[in-house]
């Protein structure tokens, strides 16, 4: 049964087909969490993109893609998102029991040039034939490269809305336009959200921005409109702002592992801000189950309003 909230928030999607429109009330009714609009996803991509031993020794039963998908159910999560590999190593054996996003580009850690443009790895038959949801991919604004990324993100996503199937960007600004402190600039992040929704996502992944503002001429605005960052929520309010007036789904990265209690501070600095959730992948599956499903709750608590 859909919720206000859910109906709420399908209506902002008016223009899709309703195979995109059921999945995207699938992942939001699904799991702790289901119907309240807000979501606690689990993405294990890290593998691919940092290496086995810097993602899973910590705790090397996330050797294994099995123990992902368990861990995601029995946390009740909304949705999992991993490689083509990962998934297809578990979907027939979990299917329907966890919503799947499937993450169709990916780049590893053994090169480390200045511009990245991750290789296509999957497609849109893929995820159809594993069952998912949902389609991912990650997009770096301030890359040489961003417009071959956006090109095959658009080409992606005709697809994928053509059979019913939700779009998830991760929208992570890096390369040689950027400086490091750049990448997770109020300005910057809030711009890379936006680029995501012309793109046509309808679930944007960004990283919590900071109150260093990039671009002079963006800071020239913010300055003499006044535009709130002094904290985490007035800026995650901000990029929510930017993605449509809050009529696209914003939700925010963990990060490297950190304390609980810098978890738990961030998680409410979004909630307050009006961030959608939270997509935690290095922080969940990095601790012991036992905890990382405590933690999981608690964040989840926290974006119900508990």
């Amino acid at each position: 049964m859909y919720t206000e909230r859910v109906k709420e928030i399908l209506s902002w999607y008016s223009g899709e087909n309703p195979g995109t429109l059921k999945n995207l009330a699938r992942i939001l009714n699904h799991g702790k969490l289901g119907g309240t609009g807000k979501m606690v996803n689990l993405p294990v991509d890290q593998g691919f993109e940092h290496g086995p031993a810097r993602s899973f020794a910590p705790n090397p039963l996330g050797y294994d893609p099995e123990y992902h998908f368990q861990l995601g159910i029995d946390a009740g999560c909304n949705v999992h998102a991993a490689p083509p590999g990962a998934i297809a190593a578990c979907a027939a054996k979990f299917a329907g029991e966890i919503p799947l996003i499937l993450k169709l580009n990916n780049s590893d850690s053994l090169y480390s040039g200045g511009d990245p443009c991750p290789a296509i790895t999957g497609s849109v038959g893929d995820a159809l034939r594993l069952g998912c949801e949902a389609i991912g991919f990650t997009i770096y604004p301030g890359s040489t490269f961003r417009n071959k990324m956006y090109e095959q993100l658009r080409a992606l996503t005709e697809e994928a809305k053509s059979k019913g199937l939700v779009v998830v960007v991760w929208s992570y600004p890096r390369g040689s336009g950027l400086s490091k402190k750049g990448e997770t600039a109020i300005d910057v992040v809030a711009y890379a959200a936006q680029i995501a929704c012309q793109l046509g996502a309808h679930i944007i992944k960004v990283k919590p921005p900071t109150a260093h503002i990039e671009q002079d001429a963006a800071r020239k605005v913010y300055e003499a409109k006044n535009i709130p960052i002094a904290t985490l929520a007035d800026r995650v309010r901000h990029v929510v702002q930017s993605a449509f007036n809050g009529k696209r789904l914003v939700i925010f990265s963990g990060g490297p592992a950190k304390s609980l209690e810098d978890v738990y501070a961030e998680i409410r600095g979004i909630h307050e801000g009006g961030g959608f959730g939270s997509i935690i992948g290095r922080n969940s599956f990095q601790r012991k189950k036992e905890d990382a499903i405590v933690m999981l709750h608690k964040i989840m608590n926290i974006y119900a309003g508990k």
